[in-house]
């Protein structure tokens, strides 16, 4: 099923106050496509996912499945839930605790007054699909936390939905078994085929998740890209600090030019690089990746700063460097560095993103 969000707005009246969280949302979900929204707390993702799922009315736009509205600013136009066929996974599980994995999982084939022996053989092959069998006579009070997702997932797509909507559902799973379940959800999407929206402020889950990912930020969607052109050609400078771990290196600057080279002046050190479309004498915000510094012996064209703090991460090391009065953060291959120690670095010309302020 193909999504299209166009023009949606929501507002929560209060007394005091009218609060604007989704602010003129465009975009479209492909058919088949796994779609991630992706953004802090309080950007309005979940708020959006509610809408497409029918839990909220927008207050303006249109929210279009194939080319039926089933939701608009004008409420005579919202579809109800049940003639939507989308199914929801929320963060808590939300299974009935009398219920065993087998009855939990065949509630919404009940509801749909399903023949007994069909009921029968999707709920098996649901449990099948998402290795629950052995549980399937269990109460949910009697699984872990992986599990019992799994029994809230098998439910969501025993009716076959035409979209399947997840609101950062992996949140209450330690981080082994969240990047397991990660593996597992997404091979389950490939072979589904169905239509998948899923929220998370997890940029990890975003990036190994999504085959696209919209990032937003205070209501307004920042950029919609492939993860590697997220982290690669961020649009600003939100989605750049956002995307990636560890975090960008972010810092104003000023492009100057002296004899044809163009160069970067801080405190004390002065870092030359190669002509791109950047304007002479314009305030930019400039970013650079803690794997795109390098540590070196050279005194040419560096800039020159102290080892605060080191963090061992396997091959590599995260050093956090004081320099020019500020902070950087360098990820480089492991060697023999201590604290206090000075060091030299520069940046790969290539890889520096200017934003302007």
């Amino acid at each position: 099923m193909r999504i299209e969000i166009k023009n949606i707005r929501k507002e929560f009246k209060t007394i005091r106050r009218t609060v604007s969280v989704l602010k003129d949302i465009n975009f479209e979900i492909k058919d088949g496509e796994f779609f991630v929204l992706l953004g802090p707390s309080g950007c309005g993702k979940s708020t959006l996912l509610n809408i497409i799922a029918g839990l909220e009315n927008p207050t303006g736009g249109k929210l279009v499945f194939d080319d039926k509205v089933v939701a608009s600013g004008n409420k005579n136009e919202c579809a109800p839930v049940k003639e939507r066929n989308v199914a929801m996974v929320f963060q808590t599980y939300a299974l009935y605790p009398h219920l065993s994995v087998y009855e939990n999982i065949a509630f919404p084939l009940r509801i749909a007054k399903m023949d007994k022996s069909e009921i029968d053989k999707q709920v098996r092959k649901s449990a099948e699909m998402l290795r629950i069998t052995n549980h399937i006579n269990s109460k949910p009070s009697e699984l872990s936390g992986g599990e019992r997702q799994r029994v809230a997932i098998a439910r969501a797509i025993v009716r076959k939905p035409r979209a399947l909507l997840f609101d950062e559902p992996l949140s209450n799973l330690d981080a082994q078994l969240r990047t397991a379940t990660r593996i597992e959800l997404k091979k389950l999407q490939r072979e589904l085929g169905i239509t998948t929206v899923y929220v998370t402020h997890d940029q990890v889950e975003a990036m190994t998740l999504g085959d696209r990912v919209a990032v937003l930020k205070d209501g307004y969607v920042q950029q919609i890209d492939s993860a590697i052109n997220l982290y690669e050609k961020p649009v600003n400078k939100f989605v750049a600090g956002f995307i990636g771990f560890p975090n960008m290196n972010l810092f104003d600057i000023e492009v100057l030019k002296e004899r044809e080279k163009f160069y970067i002046q801080f405190e004390k050190d002065r870092f030359y690089f190669d002509p791109i479309t950047v304007e002479i004498g314009t305030k930019y915000c400039m970013g650079i990746r803690p794997s795109d510094i390098e540590v070196t012996d050279d005194n040419e064209n560096v800039l020159k700063g102290k080892i605060d703090s080191i963090e061992l991460l396997g091959k590599e090391v995260l050093l956090y460097v004081s320099s020019n009065n500020m902070e950087f953060s360098i990820f480089t291959p492991k060697k023999d560095f201590k604290e206090n120690q000075e060091i030299n670095f520069r940046f790969d010309q290539t890889k520096i993103h200017f934003f302007k302020k």
